[in-house]
């Protein structure tokens, strides 16, 4: 297990308030409420290094299958319009991240990057229905040559930093690292009508590793 590098910053920030912190409750505080604070300013530190671990995983790649993009809950299967690129009907399929999930993300298929684009937007809490629209996300669409799979990295009520590492133009491979969503959120699939669909609501779900759906022939 290591530290993903979207957390090195946050880390050694907190902890420098966290030493910062300790310090001056046991100088200025009686004894036992100095050490109690010091106790919880570790605690803090040791949830914020937890956040970005970055577990080693098996890179699976296996053609006609949309793996899982993130750790998580699915929490909507659903066909609907999707008209940001696509302009047609997909089966919607989201997975929602707790605090407590790894917040690594990865590319569900490989291929070409044909589109990408960082939306600005609210911080509604993510299982909201219209979170996919409205809060602050990222689009990318992958063409595998067979299928162009479309999906969203969406901020939730506490997120506020999405990192991703998609390029138009550029190739990708099956289960790589696509990037990384700071402190809760969801990932939404948009698979094609047809699609095989492995999973359902309420299964819990390990990026780049649990078989979403199979693919058209």
């Amino acid at each position: 297990m290591r530290i993903n590098k979207e957390g090195y910053t946050i880390i050694a920030v907190t902890a420098g308030i966290a030493v910062a912190v300790s310090l001056l409750a046991i100088l200025l505080l009686p004894l036992w409420l100095g050490w109690t604070l010091c106790g919880a300013m570790l605690l803090v530190l040791l949830f914020v290094a937890a956040f970005f671990r970055e577990p080693e995983r098996a890179v699976v790649r296996e053609e006609g299958v949309v793996f899982a993009p993130a750790d998580g809950t699915v929490v909507v299967i659903e066909q609907v319009a999707e008209n940001e690129f696509l302009a047609e009907d997909r089966i919607q399929v989201s997975v929602f991240m707790s605090l407590s999930n790894v917040h690594i993300n990865w590319f569900p298929v490989g291929g070409r990057v044909v589109y990408f684009r960082h939306h600005h937007g609210k911080y509604m809490v993510a299982w909201h229905p219209k979170s996919s629209e409205d809060n602050e996300r990222t689009t990318t669409v992958v063409d595998t040559g067979r299928h162009t799979i479309l999906f969203r990295q969406i901020a939730g009520l506490i997120a506020r930093r999405i990192v991703s590492y998609a390029e138009e133009g550029k190739s990708v491979g099956q289960n790589d690292k696509c990037g990384f969503i700071k402190f809760g959120s969801r990932v939404d699939l948009m698979l094609p009508v047809g699609s095989e669909i492995l999973v359902s609501i309420g299964d819990k779900v390990t990026g780049s590793q649990t078989p979403i759906a199979r693919l058209p022939q």
